[in-house]
């Protein structure tokens, strides 16, 4: 497995330019799997229903599955936030994971950038930053760069920086 992660600040577009490559990046034949990080606390679960009995009931783990899904649900416990080495370890194997989100990580990233979201770059202070997604003229800049609506040069781009999951470390 290989990963490459899409930072930036909220409001840059990295989900709608994942839901762009996504299919691009699948129709060249390669199995792609995402990571989201969720800054504040967040439910998949709906009251009402017996997962959600389960997990406010003290479960640990909630196991749901259908004929056409499965889902697991951990709770932490005041366990502390698992490192993306961690998470990457419990994905079923596939060629590429696009992480969104985990910013200060410690695994190859591009950073969407869109000045009109008035925030400073994040490339001159990131080291794992590995190339620029923009629809910015950036000028005398090492990374590589590529115009944020080439999305067949943004899925060379992925393909081409991300890294093997095993190369990781932990980010603390």
């Amino acid at each position: 497995m290989r990963i490459i992660g899409l930072a930036g600040w909220s409001g840059s577009g990295k989900t709608t330019l994942l839901a762009k490559v996504l299919p691009r990046l699948i129709g060249r034949g390669v199995r792609v799997s995402t990571v989201k990080h969720a800054h504040h606390s967040f439910d998949l679960d709906k009251p009402g229903k017996d997962s959600h009995t389960h997990r406010l009931a003290g479960a640990s783990e909630v196991l749901i599955s259908s004929a056409n899904r499965w889902a697991l649900m951990h709770e932490l416990r005041g366990d502390p936030e698992p490192q993306l080495p961690e998470l990457l370890a419990k994905l079923s194997p596939v060629d590429l994971v696009l992480v969104e989100g985990f910013k200060r990580g410690h695994h190859p990233k591009v950073e969407i950038y869109r000045e009109e979201v008035g925030k400073p770059p994040l490339h001159p202070d990131d080291p794992y930053i590995v190339a620029v997604i923009t629809d910015a003229p950036l000028s005398a800049l090492s990374l590589p760069v590529v115009a944020l609506d080439d999305y067949e040069g943004i899925c060379d781009l992925l393909l081409a920086q991300a890294a093997p999951v095993a190369s990781l470390q932990e980010s603390g």
